[in-house]
């Protein structure tokens, strides 16, 4: 079903570069964000293009995060008439379980809380759903990140979108070669869609945030595991598709503990203590990586979502809440060539 293709794009607008040539070349360009010339960034005018982003203090995971996630809703304009009747879709990060360090994934506690404020203001229904894209056996995934149980304890079901049924989508991004997206009954039918990641860095893109965590809505039956068709088309090419075809409606950002250094799975832990909140996904990521203390312009994705997708700018992003400065802590980063430039503040 994915090798339906066409032609794709570069992110500079020339001819499309295969993995396989800037590998052979050396880099790991097309797989890590594109700091040099297969990415050189086009700019686009952000002009007109505003968002909000909200910034919520949580020092952990047993604060009242039900209370600061309903305030930050309130902040950006959601309320029960807003939400009632409306079938909504948590996604969070569940990339990959180990007992030992559960700082990989987003924490039970954000999941289940958000889900808590969007039934109390009348959600007709409220499904976690991910397609998690290293291991095949979500049960697994479930019971070692401790999500499977605190989702029992809710009362919340659970759509394991490597497995749903599927329907092809024109893909509206064309960044990539593949004519059409295979995207899960679940996300299809839902009214608002909420990328809830974790707040890491990532060896080949730079930041993993609200946009990446949804290469993990793409179905394991159609792109395989970890996501093979996704990373040779290029991994920044195949954000900046799923985002514009998906058209997410909200991102909750865990970053409570994040993840620095080799993340997004082999990383460390990293206190930060805050909730980071959108309608636009690009300025949530930007304000995200700023917390950080790592350069948005520094990640393809980001710089290729600036104007086209949304805000990056800081002077088009109203900072609600927490100011950034007041939350920042600089997160590590591996010291790799195609990274320089995102460590580059």
């Amino acid at each position: 079903m994915a090798d339906q293709q066409r032609p794709g794009k570069s992110l500079d607008g020339g001819v499309k570069i295969s993995r396989r040539e800037v590998l052979g070349a050396g880099g790991a360009l097309l797989l890590g964000g594109g700091l040099a010339g297969a990415f050189r960034h086009r700019a686009r005018s952000e002009r007109g293009l505003k968002a909000d982003v909200f910034i919520g203090r949580a020092v952990s995971y047993e604060s009242d995060l039900p209370g600061l996630i309903q305030s930050g809703l309130a902040e950006l304009g959601f309320d029960r008439p807003t939400v009632r009747g409306r079938r909504i879709v948590l996604k969070p990060n569940l990339v990959e379980t180990a007992l030992e360090s559960p700082h990989i994934n987003t924490h039970p506690a954000v999941v289940v809380a958000a889900a808590e404020v969007f039934r109390r203001w009348d959600a007709k229904q409220v499904l976690i759903a991910e397609g998690q894209g290293h291991r095949r056996d979500s049960q697994l995934v479930l019971d070692e990140s401790g999500m499977g149980t605190a989702l029992a304890e809710a009362g919340l079901s659970f759509v394991d979108l490597n497995h749903d049924e599927v329907k092809p989508i024109a893909n509206t991004g064309g960044f990539t070669s593949m004519e059409k997206l295979y995207l899960p009954r679940a996300l299809l039918e839902a009214d608002l869609i909420v990328s809830m990641p974790k707040l890491k860095t990532h060896h080949w893109a730079g930041v993993t945030c609200a946009m990446k965590n949804l290469f993990g809505v793409m179905p394991g039956i159609v792109y395989g595991w970890p996501k093979n068709v996704l990373h040779r088309e290029g991994i920044a090419q195949s954000i900046l598709d799923i985002n514009t075809t998906v058209q997410p409606s909200l991102a909750i950002v865990d970053g409570i503990v994040g993840m620095e250094g080799d993340g997004p799975i082999m990383g460390a832990a990293k206190q930060v203590g805050c909730l980071i909140m959108g309608r636009n996904l690009p300025a949530v990521d930007a304000s995200a990586t700023r917390v950080m203390q790592l350069n948005p312009y520094g990640i393809a994705y980001l710089k290729h979502a600036s104007g086209l997708l949304g805000p990056i700018h800081e002077w088009n992003i109203t900072q609600r809440g927490e100011s950034i400065a007041s939350v920042a802590s600089k997160f590590d980063i591996l010291d790799e060539p195609h990274l320089r430039a995102v460590a580059t503040v």
